[in-house]
């Protein structure tokens, strides 16, 4: 279905639920294609082509709301489909929280180009696709030890989405997104017969924005061998730096918090910490929608309302929470979007080099490895893999350890951030510094 075609399908949903009585409704239209191809020590393990269209209707009907979803699209299927869509909303208790975002929060949509689909993607061919799935594997073998490689896993998808949406109170918008990703995973042997693994990855919205696949490659062994012969070392109180690529998983941590949901559960330690301090001055977040070819940049958001540059942190302050219109409702707040988009951490001065060698003595975290994080509490202690620090200079590699503390007292113990962004994520952060960390070893 072209862009047009969804446009129309959404438009013949919401009609379709007046008609058949309902006070209000929306409806989302959206095709998606996506291709992977995978490869595995050698030969091709997968290959597989996925397409899918749907269209997803909410119904607002005598104070009640229900929201389903088809793939059937056909004008009398998809009539047959919003007539019981919403005899069932009929049935079902009311909800007077459910309502469409008030007209005033569609104003304002961004035109800027956001650089968010290639075209480029639709003409890809599936040799290509094994081409760079073969030369991934090609640079993973070709590191100096690589004899040591037990099993190489490479990958290569892309993606194409496109989505209209319409509502009964005045919006209408269509986007299309397109996506291109490349990975490798590999084991090594250890001489203690522990098979260590590690992995390197890169997405981007556009195929010429990938880095070479020689260098993704590479780098998944040299990570891999990184963690040969990785030990516990003793426990205690002492620096710790997280790499840009592991940072995000504890950023998550405080930003999940901040959602409507937690808040009106009464599920958040960030409940009423609005406009305090809760980290320290060197973090600042940034929620970008508008940044260009940036993974979740979009101009509205599911419910349609205009997304908008913000502020998460600034300087360790929290200075917003993401309300959708349901739990904003219910909080009696304004709804500002449920969700993040590209989230940006301020970056500072000094490369990770730097930041290892003013460390002087400590550990670098280059991944997490389970553990939980209690978004109630904020109490958190997560399994870690890295390597130790002496004198500045990095030493053994360890594993087997983790961290632990509070998210409220963590983030202030932050000193210093990097300027080395992970740019394949939509949480796009830099290696982050923290003194005085609890860490668990021998």
């Amino acid at each position: 279905m072209s862009q047009q075609e969804l446009l129309v399908a959404a438009r013949s949903a919401v009609a379709l639920a007046k008609k058949h009585g309902a006070k209000d409704a929306a409806a989302s239209a959206s095709r998606s294609r996506e291709v992977e191809t995978t490869w595995r020590d050698g030969k091709i393990e997968k290959v597989s082509d996925a397409v899918s269209r749907s269209v997803t209707l909410q119904v607002y009907a005598d104070g009640k709301y229900g929201s389903m979803s088809t793939s059937d699209l056909r004008p009398d299927a998809l009539d047959r489909f919003v007539a019981g869509a919403v005899q069932m909303v009929r049935a079902i208790a009311p909800d007077v929280h459910r309502t469409l975002p008030d007209p005033s929060l569609y104003a304002g949509r961004s035109t800027e180009d956001l650089g968010a689909f290639d075209p480029a993607l639709l003409e890809v061919t599936a040799d290509a696709r094994v081409a760079r799935a073969k030369a991934l594997e090609e640079a993973a073998r070709s590191v100096k030890d690589g004899g040591r490689i037990l099993s190489v896993s490479t990958a290569v998808s892309d993606q194409t989405v496109a989505s209209s949406r319409v509502t009964t109170n005045g919006f209408e918008g269509a986007f299309q997104a397109s996506y291109a990703s490349q990975s490798a995973s590999v084991s090594v042997k250890d001489d203690d017969g522990r098979r260590p693994e590690d992995w390197a990855y890169a997405t981007t919205r556009k195929l010429s924005s990938l880095p070479a696949p020689e260098l993704v490659g590479r780098e998944a062994t040299e990570r891999a061998l990184a963690r040969l012969g990785a030990k516990k070392m003793p426990s205690g109180t002492m620096n710790v730096l997280v790499e840009a690529r592991a940072a995000r998983g504890l950023l998550w941590h405080l930003v999940g918090p901040l959602s409507g949901a937690s808040l009106q559960q009464r599920e958040s330690f960030l409940e009423g910490k609005l406009g305090s301090a809760v980290a320290s001055r060197e973090l600042s977040l940034m929620d970008d929608p508008l940044l260009r070819e940036g993974l979740a940049s979009r101009p509205y958001d599911s419910e349609g309302i205009s997304t908008k540059r913000r502020a998460l942190f600034e300087k360790g302050v929290l200075k917003t929470y993401l309300l959708d219109v349901y739990y904003a409702n219910k909080l009696k707040l304004t709804p500002n979007s449920g969700a993040t988009t590209n989230v940006l951490v301020a970056p500072g001065t000094r490369s990770k080099d730097q930041l290892t060698a003013d460390m002087k003595d400590g550990i670098v975290i280059t991944s997490f490895l389970g553990g939980n994080s209690n978004g109630t509490t904020g109490v958190f202690s997560l399994g870690l893999a890295g390597y130790r620090v002496v004198a500045g200079k990095r030493a053994e590699a360890v594993g087997e350890m983790n961290i632990s503390g509070n998210h409220l007292d963590f983030w202030k113990r932050l000193v210093a951030v990097g300027n080395d962004p992970y740019l394949y994520s939509s949480l796009q952060s830099p290696s982050l510094l923290f003194e005085k960390v609890s860490v668990a070893g021998t």
